[in-house]
């Protein structure tokens, strides 16, 4: 049961793509947000076969939209947490690529005005997505499971933000620019698409620097998590998109940089992949003691 050990229960979207068993052993609920390719919609967290789709979006012409959350998908998931008398964190995809918080908060109003203890929810912007979003969370569910309040959660979740630093490298700028949401990684489209370039997320997407090759990419990648421990930060993960090898080699690269294994290693579903493609590989990471 999420916040078991202590009465604040956590709630995210489906876009930290954290592995379902560190969701579940953290208590972290999720709430799931919905692609749509050739016509077909599907809720993210139902679909089992990422290579499938991302085979299916290869091959399309019009690529793949996404879509928030339903209010009703919230509301599905809070009240049976405030049935249990405590608080809820409901913590989610930057706001700048989403109207998911959006959401969340129009559910949270509903049940202000049903007097159903909607005022019993706080709802967060993680400011980010990804291994950066379930970072942020996996921290929050360690002040949880600590026995933190609401806003002892919140504090921990605004500290894991505030230490938190993502890099990610995409094959091709092809599917952003598609896409729309390509943010402050406009300036790019101006030179060539035929670049590697490395991106970071925050309010939006937003570039990095630019590179020519993988192996480039992959190197500054390893720099940059050099950079990250020497931070202090070493609270790590490593995600990809279909290319788990790289994501392996990249986690074996860090491992003694860091000194320690990562958080997880996973790979990013359909609803990030649609607008980046196939082909990322990405490292981040927050203060390793917000984690437990």
């Amino acid at each position: 049961m999420p916040g078991a050990e202590g009465n604040t229960a956590i709630v995210c979207d489906s876009t930290t793509y954290l592995p379902r068993e560190l969701a579940e052993a953290n208590g972290i609920s999720e709430v799931s947000l919905y692609v749509t390719l050739e016509g077909r919609q599907q809720a993210e967290l139902e679909i089992a076969d990422y290579t499938e789709f991302y085979d299916r979006l290869r091959e399309s012409d019009e690529g793949a939209t996404t879509s928030q959350p339903s209010v009703g998908d919230f509301l599905a998931a809070y009240e049976p947490l405030l049935a249990d008398g405590g608080e809820v964190v409901s913590i989610h995809l930057s706001a700048g690529i989403s109207g998911t918080c959006e959401a969340a908060t129009q559910a949270r109003q509903r049940m202000i005005d049903d007097g159903a203890g909607g005022e019993r929810i706080h709802v967060y912007d993680s400011r980010s997505a990804c291994a950066g979003f379930g970072l942020v969370a996996l921290a929050a569910a360690n002040a949880a499971r600590e026995g933190a309040d609401a806003a002892g959660v919140l504090e921990q979740a605004q500290a894991a933000r505030d230490s938190l630093e993502l890099w990610f490298a995409v094959d091709t700028l092809e599917y952003l620019k598609r896409g729309g949401r390509i943010g402050a990684a406009q300036a790019l489209l101006g030179s060539t698409l035929k670049i590697k370039p490395i991106l970071t997320i925050g309010e939006e997407i937003a570039p990095v620097e630019r590179v020519r090759t993988r192996k480039r990419a992959h190197e500054r990648l390893v720099e940059f998590a050099r950079t990250l421990h020497e931070k202090g930060d070493d609270g790590w993960a490593v995600q990809h998109i279909q290319d788990l090898d790289s994501a392996e080699r990249m986690a074996a690269t860090c491992r003694p940089i860091f000194g320690c294994d990562p958080q997880f290693i996973s790979e990013i579903g359909p609803v990030i992949g649609a607008h980046t493609g196939p082909g990322l590989v990405g490292v981040g990471s927050v203060s390793r003691e917000l984690l437990g």
